[in-house]
């Protein structure tokens, strides 16, 4: 049940994606007062997971937004987002940890986003991770979020107490999905696809789990594919 408490504060990692749409989403019905954060780190679809920001941020009616660009990603390439020379894998969904990886993202995400946090007095980081049906991905571990939460509240003022909530980090997809239609989420501002801007390719490991997602929860998805 929603609450009327605002005197709390919420800083929630945004990428425009349907992940961390909810997570925010799951805050404010929660009860908190909703600062956004958003990276920008020169990745294949940065104006188009911006451009899903800003909506999202409009619908969800933030009390503050932060977008941050980080351009040294694209220069420490390895991976497919930020390097345009590596190819996006489309045959289906890899094994291990994914060239799509890029290395320590959620870790710099969430430093930065600790920083902003104390700055606000915000007593939680949202993060939408996804530990059970994610691509693979060291940084989206429980294990690991909980050892980054400890480390930002060893390095941060004796006053400041930051919990980094994730709560989908156990739901599969179909659960996102459905979890997100409950909450009214507009899936519709959201995006996934590794590939494209304007059509999503359908064929991407991130396309793929989000239409599975959607298959398995009996439910259409509202973005358009190629």
């Amino acid at each position: 049940m929603k609450t009327t408490d605002q005197t709390k504060k919420a800083v929630c990692i945004m990428s425009g994606g349907m992940d961390s749409t909810l997570s925010a989403y799951m805050m404010k019905y929660e009860g908190y007062e909703i600062i956004a954060v958003h990276f920008n780190y020169d990745q294949r679809t940065q104006t188009k997971e911006l451009s899903c920001f800003e909506s999202i941020c409009e619908a969800l009616d933030v009390s503050a937004k932060y977008v941050l660009d980080l351009d040294f990603f694209a220069q420490l390439g390895a991976s497919a987002l930020t390097d345009k020379s590596i190819d996006v894998p489309t045959g289906g969904i890899e094994e291990g940890v994914p060239v799509t990886y890029v290395p320590f993202r959620n870790g710099i995400f969430l430093s930065m986003a600790a920083a902003i946090a104390e700055k606000e007095g915000a007593s939680v980081i949202s993060i939408g991770v996804v530990e059970e049906d994610s691509s693979g991905y060291p940084d989206c571990r429980e294990s690991y979020i909980q050892a980054m939460q400890n480390a930002i509240n060893l390095g941060t003022k004796e006053e400041t107490n930051i919990e980094i909530k994730m709560p989908l980090v156990h739901l599969k997809k179909s659960q996102i999905v459905k979890e997100a239609l409950a909450l009214r989420v507009p899936l519709e501002l959201t995006w996934s696809c590794y590939k494209n801007e304007d059509k999503a390719c359908g064929v991407c490991d991130s396309c793929r789990l989000r239409l599975n997602g959607f298959a398995l929860a009996g439910e259409r998805d509202p973005i358009v594919y190629v």
